[in-house]
């Protein structure tokens, strides 16, 4: 995909994908694009010329339209097309001709987080939304993201209250264990072992740094496995004084694990990284993070990894 001239902003999402608290964290990996995406777009037909664009932005005082043939994306014009065309004097030119016709856009069930490193990355205001049929079904913006969050927050901790005042500690068991199916390139249940496994500690009181380090450690495997692997399982034992994490997958497997461990090193392909995955700190980050760490890896048959996080280690997450 190559870059649109859809509205640039100024300012980036004030969202980390790593570093944010952990319930935005737990958020953004939870929420899919199409829980929080405007839904009623309005759109506009190639056969327009740029002037009745112009009108229909300045009288739903909106910046951007999708330009649309069958429910297909096809096109954008912004309002910095609006301004070239007044400027250039094709104002009254087929919107055919000089819409922006190569569109970043999100897929609807894309994990939030995916959308807010779109937005650090391209700068832009909006993207069109998509669905599998390659379909317009949306358009969500910086402001769709930053409203929706606080709304989700809001309802996260009213449910914490309530999850506090009803449970004792003591009925929770401190040992668990949990195991979850990861599959190839389904960015639909992208993290949903990590927040589950999140959950699960927050239930058992474990403390809240302790927390964060295992969060990172299971999303960085559970993502690598998305993107790297043919599919695999992630196994999390929780246990009285420590917490381990086991990533084991299908293939390809890593030639150089030493290298695989840089900081920066990455085999992630063009797709991958379109993403705004594929900066190699996968590996390095869950190591970083544990106080045990292992990989054994066959090429063509599989990598298993061994993140060991204990109770009370005085190791810190950054």
């Amino acid at each position: 995909m190559s870059e649109t001239k859809t509205e640039t902003v100024n300012e980036d999402i004030p969202i980390s994908t790593v570093d944010s608290p952990a319930v935005v964290l737990e958020l953004i990996h939870q929420l899919k694009v199409k829980d929080v995406m405007y839904t009623a777009v309005l759109t506009g037909d190639k056969k327009m010329t740029m002037r009745h664009v112009q009108a229909l932005l300045r009288e739903n005082r909106i910046a951007g339209i999708p330009i649309v043939e069958d429910r297909k994306l096809v096109g954008m014009v912004s309002t910095e097309d609006i301004i070239n065309a007044l400027d250039k004097g094709y104002i009254d030119a087929p919107v055919e001709d000089k819409m922006t016709k190569n569109i970043i856009h999100l897929q609807d069930d894309m994990p939030l987080s995916f959308a807010i490193s779109y937005f650090n990355k391209y700068r832009f205001g909006r993207f069109p939304v998509l669905n599998k049929s390659n379909e317009l079904v949306g358009i969500l913006t910086s402001t769709d993201v930053i409203r929706n969050l606080l709304i989700e927050m809001n309802r996260e901790v009213l449910k914490l209250e309530k999850l506090h005042k009803k449970n004792d500690t003591s009925a929770h068991s401190l040992y668990s264990e949990m195991e979850f199916s990861v599959e190839h390139y389904n960015m639909e249940l992208a993290g949903r072992a990590s927040t589950e496994i999140k959950k699960a500690l927050k239930l058992r009181n474990f403390d809240s740094k302790l927390i964060r380090r295992i969060s990172i450690a299971c999303y960085e495997l559970e993502i690598n496995q998305v993107v790297h692997s043919n599919g695999g399982v992630m196994q999390c034992s929780i246990m009285p004084d420590k917490v381990i994490i086991t990533a084991s997958d299908n293939g390809p497997g890593i030639e150089d694990v030493s290298q695989a461990l840089k900081e920066g090193y990455s085999t992630a392909n063009e797709y991958v990284r379109s993403l705004g995955f594929g900066a190699g700190m996968g590996l390095a980050n869950t190591k970083r993070v544990s106080d045990e760490f292992t990989i054994n890896s066959t090429v063509g048959k599989g990598t298993t990894v061994r993140a060991v996080v204990y109770v009370n280690s005085s190791k810190d997450e950054t």
